[in-house]
C-alpha cells in the first residue's frame, strides 16, 4: 500500500477517534449536569436542614463558580484525554489477559475506586497535597455543590494518578469512561446534605452522605476518615472507617469564601491555621476565632432540636448542651 494512502488512513481514524472520544466527553458533562440536577432536587426534599442561609447561599455560588472555572481550565485535560491514553495502553497492563470483558470491567472498577481512596488519603496524609485539598474541606455548608469544590492543580494531579492507573492496568476506553461517569455520580450523591433510613444498611457497602458528612467534620480526628469514593469497605479493611455524628463541617478559623478568595485559598503561599502539617505530629485542631464558636454552638444546638422532632420548651437546654460540647472540644 502507497505512503500517502497509509498516511490517509491514519488521518482518518485519528480524526473518527477524537470525534467519538470528544462525545463521549460530552456525554460525562451531560451525565454529571443531570446528576447534580437531579440530586439537587432530592436534597432539596430530604435535606437536614431546611434553612436558607446566607451561607449555604454563598456554598452554592462559589462552588458552581469553580465548577465552571475548572471545567474551562481542564478542556484539554478531561476525560477525553484519558481515554485517548486507553486507547493507547488497552491491550497492555495487568488486566489485557482477561478474555471475560464483564469480569475485566468489574476489576478495573474495584481497583479504580481502591487508587481513588489511596490518593485521597494521600491527600490528608502529605503537606503539599494538604495545601491544595484543603480548598475542597473548606465548604462550611456541605451540599451537592461541595463536590465541584476543588482545587484545579489538584484535578492535574488527580488526572495524572489516573494516567498511572490506565497505563499500569490497561483498562479501554470504554471503562475508563463507565469508571469515570459511575465515580463521579456516586461522589455527587455523597456530598448531598440529605438523610434518609436506607443509608443504615447502604453504608455497609458504599458512602453515604451521613459516612461522608464526618469526612467533612471540623474536627481533625473525624475528617481524617471515611476516604472511599464509592465502596465503604475500603475504610473498613483499612482501620479508617468512622460513625460519629459531625457537630459542624468545614475547617476552624476559615469563614465563607468568594471564588476569588476560595482561588487564593488554594495557593501554596496562602496562609491558614489549616495549613499547618497533617502529619500525625500536628495539633489535632486549631481554636476557632470567638464568632466562630457561636455559630459552632448554634448549628449544634440546630441540631438535637432537629433530633427531637423540634417540639418547644426545650430550646435553651439544647443550647446549653450544645455550648458545653463545642468548648470542650474546642475551648
Amino acid at each position: 500500500m502507497p505512503f500517502y494512502d497509509v498516511w490517509s488512513l491514519t488521518q482518518t481514524f485519528i480524526a473518527d477517534l477524537f470525534r467519538s472520544l470528544a462525545v463521549a466527553d460530552h456525554l460525562g458533562t451531560v451525565v454529571v449536569v443531570l446528576a447534580f440536577v437531579v440530586l439537587l432536587g432530592i436534597e432539596l426534599q430530604l435535606t437536614r436542614d431546611k434553612r436558607r442561609t446566607p451561607t449555604l447561599r454563598r456554598s452554592y455560588r462559589t462552588n458552581l463558580a469553580t465548577f465552571l472555572f475548572n471545567d474551562l481550565l481542564m478542556s484539554l485535560l478531561s476525560v477525553a484525554s484519558l481515554l485517548v491514553l486507553a486507547e493507547r495502553y488497552g491491550k497492555e497492563g495487568l488486566l489485557h489477559q482477561l478474555d471475560d470483558s464483564a469480569a475485566k470491567a468489574t476489576i478495573a472498577f474495584v481497583l479504580f475506586d481502591l487508587t481513588l481512596y489511596l490518593w485521597h488519603r494521600a491527600n490528608h496524609t502529605f503537606d503539599w497535597l494538604w495545601t491544595f485539598h484543603r480548598v475542597h474541606h473548606s465548604d462550611r455548608s456541605m451540599n451537592v455543590s461541595t463536590a465541584f469544590r476543588l482545587s484545579f492543580i489538584e484535578l492535574l494531579l488527580t488526572t495524572a494518578v489516573k494516567a498511572v492507573f490506565i497505563v499500569a492496568t490497561g483498562v479501554e476506553a470504554a471503562v475508563v469512561a463507565a469508571c469515570e461517569a459511575v465515580t463521579t455520580v456516586f461522589v455527587l450523591f455523597h456530598h448531598t446534605n440529605m438523610t434518609f433510613r436506607a443509608e443504615r444498611w447502604l453504608r455497609k457497602l458504599i458512602i453515604v452522605p451521613s459516612l461522608h458528612r464526618v469526612h467533612h467534620s471540623v474536627r481533625r480526628q473525624e475528617h481524617d476518615s471515611n476516604y472511599g469514593a464509592v465502596f465503604s469497605f475500603w475504610d473498613r479493611i483499612f482501620g479508617t472507617f468512622s460513625e460519629p455524628r459531625p457537630v459542624t463541617v468545614g475547617l476552624a478559623n476559615v469563614g465563607g469564601q468568594t471564588f476569588l478568595e476560595l482561588l487564593r485559598f488554594g495557593l501554596p503561599h496562602a496562609t491558614s491555621s489549616q495549613s499547618t502539617p497533617t502529619s500525625s505530629a500536628a495539633p489535632a485542631h486549631s481554636t476557632p476565632a470567638p464568632e466562630m464558636l457561636i455559630g459552632m454552638i448554634a448549628e449544634a444546638a440546630y441540631y438535637r432540636a432537629q433530633m427531637r422532632g423540634f417540639v418547644p420548651g426545650n430550646e435553651i437546654n439544647d443550647w446549653l448542651v450544645a455550648e458545653r460540647e463545642i468548648i470542650q472540644r474546642f475551648g
